[in-house]
């Protein structure tokens, strides 16, 4: 696998978790919008049939996320890696569930130095594959080429189904599914000494 990560010519972040930390929380929100636990809480607001409790249901989730923008600060070791790849003239960009505008303020107030962000306004969210897809066919790589990193379950599962190499942050514990990505990291310097 180390070999295959020596190979990258692209990095994939997600947000939150991964590049900044966020304190979101998702039990609260669920809670807020009538979501079950063990569903994913976009999904079940897509799937509200009235139109307006669909509305009021998104504005909630907005409103907690642009909360959570105004806090929200680089994670340890994650600047000093994109500053890495910045300097190895590789491409980099980010995939995140967050809307739009909560995405930009913690690009912007972190000053990092991504400009290709897709957001779920953009392309269906992930565990869906298509942001990642359309990453791929912009700096036309090949998607085995390219490293998805992320903090979660839908990451290694959007990056399986593009054909990426899946890489979890997992700074504290690792969580049950870490066995399914092809790449475990506790700090982004293992991840400079894996891509060589």
């Amino acid at each position: 696998m180390i070999d295959r990560m020596q190979n990258i010519k692209g990095v994939i972040f997600d947000l939150d978790g991964t590049l900044v930390e966020s304190r979101l929380d998702f039990a609260l929100l669920k809670s807020l919008v009538g979501c079950p636990a063990g569903l994913d809480i976009l999904g079940h607001i897509d799937s509200i049939s009235d139109a307006e409790a669909r509305k009021n249901a998104m504005h909630i989730v907005q409103t907690h996320e642009l909360q959570d923008a105004e806090s929200a600060a680089w994670l340890p070791g994650a600047e000093n890696f994109v500053q890495h790849l910045l300097s190895r003239n590789l491409p980099m960009a980010i995939v995140t569930r967050n809307f739009s505008e909560a995405a930009q303020i913690k690009v912007t107030r972190n000053n990092i130095p991504i400009s290709l962000i897709i957001c779920r306004e953009d392309a269906p969210p992930k565990p869906d594959p298509t942001a990642l897809q359309m990453i791929a066919r912009r700096w036309q790589l090949p998607a085995n080429r390219i490293v998805y990193i992320g903090d979660f379950l839908y990451d290694i599962q959007a990056a399986k189904r593009a054909d990426m190499l899946a890489c979890l942050y997992a700074p504290d514990s690792l969580p049950p599914y870490a066995d399914q990505a092809d790449f475990v990291c506790q700090h982004f310097d293992d991840l400079v000494s894996a891509l060589g």
